[in-house]
């Protein structure tokens, strides 16, 4: 079955200008029983975009970040395909009126992240991959930036909340890197790395939905991403990851000694 990328793209961007825009500074939102906060737009983005995909393409299940997990595990068995959406990464930074804050949906067939399609509503930029096909950004093919610099004049993005605590202290009592930036939108802290915005990253603690699209978007890229234990990130499962990731294999690695 082919998808077509451009009516996905309409989809996201569209949903987000009827759902997204007119809820920011003036959202409704409460707490799940983790503490994580959700808003009427996390429900009214997941409704909107699972209708219109089931509508043009049936076969395919979904899995969103609202879902109960025994509704994500059963979407993942579907043999045809699911959808992983992520209604809006970054909803603390929305309920709040930061404007970082994105829409990701990936397609996993056959276990392989075939699409990532990722769209951020503030800049209007929309980024996305397909297996094999590259990355783009807004039409445009992207090529993470083979920075020839040393980790320690780059811009990181870093987690630290997330991170164990022995490494988080070493971290920041001795910084790697230049400067480091936490933004809060996971999906699109991978879009930035593969644009070269930002030139490394760390994370401690990924669900599927917060890195497939992203995942793939740097890979497509040329960008390079590991788990702390030298794995790929990505795993069709609901395991959460602890992701590394930089513009280039060569600042990977440098960046992997620096920190571990």
């Amino acid at each position: 079955m082919n998808i077509d990328i451009k009516k996905l793209i309409y989809i996201l961007r569209n949903t987000s200008e009827e759902e997204l825009k007119p809820r920011f500074r003036n959202v409704s939102k409460s707490y799940k029983d983790d503490g994580s906060i959700i808003t009427e737009a996390d429900t009214a983005m997941q409704n909107c975009i699972q209708a219109q995909l089931s509508s043009v393409y049936p076969e395919i299940a979904l899995l969103g970040e609202e879902m109960s997990v025994e509704e994500q595990e059963e979407a993942l068995k579907n043999p045809e395909g699911v959808w992983v959406l992520d209604p809006i990464d970054g909803t603390s930074n929305f309920s709040h009126g930061l404007p970082y804050y994105c829409v990701s949906l990936a397609l996993i067939r056959n276990g392989e992240v075939e699409l990532g399609l990722i769209y951020d509503p503030e800049r209007d930029e929309c980024f996305y991959a397909e297996k094999g096909h590259g990355a783009f950004l807004n039409g445009q093919r992207m090529n993470a930036p083979d920075f020839e610099t040393p980790v320690k004049k780059c811009l990181a993005g870093v987690d630290f909340k997330r991170l164990p605590t022995d490494m988080a202290a070493r971290i920041a009592g001795q910084p790697p890197y230049a400067s480091q930036r936490s933004l809060g939108a996971i999906a699109l802290d991978w879009c930035w790395v593969a644009s070269g915005r930002i030139q490394v990253y760390l994370h401690g603690k990924q669900k599927l939905w917060d890195y497939a699209a992203g995942w793939l978007i740097l890979q497509e890229a040329n960008g390079a991403s590991a788990t702390i234990e030298g794995d790929c990130v990505y795993t069709p499962t609901m395991e959460p990851k602890f992701a590394i990731a930089a513009v280039s294999k060569p600042m990977l690695d440098e960046w992997k000694r620096a920190i571990l």
